[in-house]
């Protein structure tokens, strides 16, 4: 039997999503969590930002979900690492998003803390085991 189970979105923040980034793959499974800076009803494309930070999300595959510029989103998705422009010099990054939910309340400074954490305990329990 083929696997096609859906991968789990690793939790990263925006600032984690550069290109000599290990989180930086065509395909990876990523779930972000950013304020919205921009929609575009007619591509479906947002984009989120968390300070200097910001990554586009394609979101044509959500339903039911609405969008308010300055409100909070968290997104999962895969990543697309798609040619900026003909030359191929440089590379632009989106997240095709299969789920996304409003996080309006979320206090991203205590997110941030808490993924911190969880990556240090990560980080312990493989070099213990």
């Amino acid at each position: 039997m083929a696997s096609s189970a859906i991968k789990s979105g690793t939790l990263v923040s925006l600032q984690d999503i550069y290109p000599s980034s290990p989180f930086y793959k065509q395909g990876a499974s990523l779930r972000v969590t950013g304020k919205l800076q921009e929609y575009s009803v007619e591509t479906a494309v947002a984009i989120v930002i968390d300070g200097n930070a910001n990554l586009k999300i394609n979101t044509q595959h959500l339903r039911d979900l609405s969008f308010r510029v300055g409100s909070f989103y968290q997104f999962i998705g895969e990543l697309l690492i798609q040619p900026d422009n003909e030359l191929a010099v440089s590379f632009q990054a989106i997240l095709q998003a299969r789920v996304g939910r409003n996080v309006d309340g979320i206090d991203l400074n205590l997110y941030h803390q808490s993924l911190q954490l969880l990556r240090q305990f990560q980080a312990d329990h493989l070099s213990t085991t």
